[in-house]
């Protein structure tokens, strides 16, 4: 059972990490940019002249690492899910450099006994030349097996509803077949989404896309429409996992416009009709 006194206080160690221009790249390719190569909307985060980073890349930065295995937290980690997933952009990410990522645990809510915890974390991406804070990235875990860990009580919070009409836009990104075995190479080396024998103990017919990747996906399809192909315009991304895709599928990004000028959104899986990520909110500039 989780120890919520030692993980609220866990220490994270800095994380510094290193990136060229091809992780820059290999990312981008990752989330399906190139495949059209005469594209120069999508050249340019794939082609050394002129790259720019994906606007979603910082979330694979600065990883801690597994330390929610350490025994020391008492968590279950077998049975965590991953959530929610934000992520806000202060500045660009440069093409390559050196960040240093600063992780901490935000809080812990209790749902009960048999019900479950979330886990809420927080980390800043800063450029270690620089010392300027290039992005925050926010996510959730769901803890299955540690509800009743005697967290404080208190309410989840609530999501954005969706709107009960027809969204503004509905846009289509094509996953290619193999896009699970390149996103890996960025980080998650998960065999859940490479090895068709984990996939099926894990209950799935055949690899999964990584959570991350959708992440990407939907962020460029809002670089594609409501930021008018400017990635600088995309400053905040939040949003629900809720169930996964699978590597050929086509995710429909569903998206709503805010009077304020945000953007409310869902996606899901063209083929199957079936909502992968939900209850999101982007800000633009």
């Amino acid at each position: 059972m989780l120890d919520y006194a030692t993980v609220m206080n866990w220490t994270f160690p800095d994380v510094a990490q290193s990136y060229q221009a091809r992780d820059t790249i290999l990312y981008a390719l990752g989330l399906g940019y190139g495949c059209d190569p005469s594209d120069p909307a999508q050249l340019r985060y794939v082609y050394e002249e002129g790259l720019v980073a994906a606007p979603t890349m910082p979330v694979v930065l600065g990883n801690p690492g597994p330390w929610m295995r350490d025994p020391r937290t008492g968590i279950e980690w077998v049975k965590s899910l991953h959530g929610e997933q934000g992520l806000i952009i202060h500045a660009p990410l440069p093409v390559s450099g050196t960040v240093v990522g600063k992780n901490r645990v935000t809080d812990i809510i209790d749902k009960g006994p048999g019900k479950g915890a979330l886990l809420m974390m927080e980390r800043d991406i800063i450029d270690q030349a620089t010392g300027k804070l290039l992005a925050t990235r926010t996510s959730t875990s769901f803890l299955r097996g540690d509800g009743g860990c005697g967290a404080p009580p208190k309410p989840q919070p609530r999501p954005p509803a969706i709107p009960d009409r027809a969204p503004d836009i509905v846009h289509r990104l094509a996953t290619r077949p193999e896009a699970a075995l390149i996103y890996r190479l960025s980080g998650d080396y998960n065999p859940v989404h490479a090895d068709p024998k984990v996939a099926a103990r894990a209950g799935f017919s055949r690899p999964i896309l990584h959570g991350l990747c959708t992440f990407g996906m939907i962020g460029r399809a809002l670089v594609d429409t409501v930021c008018a192909g400017d990635p600088a315009r995309l400053k905040e991304l939040h949003g629900r996992f809720s169930a996964p895709i699978y590597p050929g599928e086509t995710i429909a990004v569903e998206l709503w416009r805010e009077a304020e000028g945000g953007v409310l959104l869902r996606a899901k899986s063209a083929e199957r009709d079936v909502v992968i990520f939900n209850n999101g909110r982007a800000v633009l500039a």
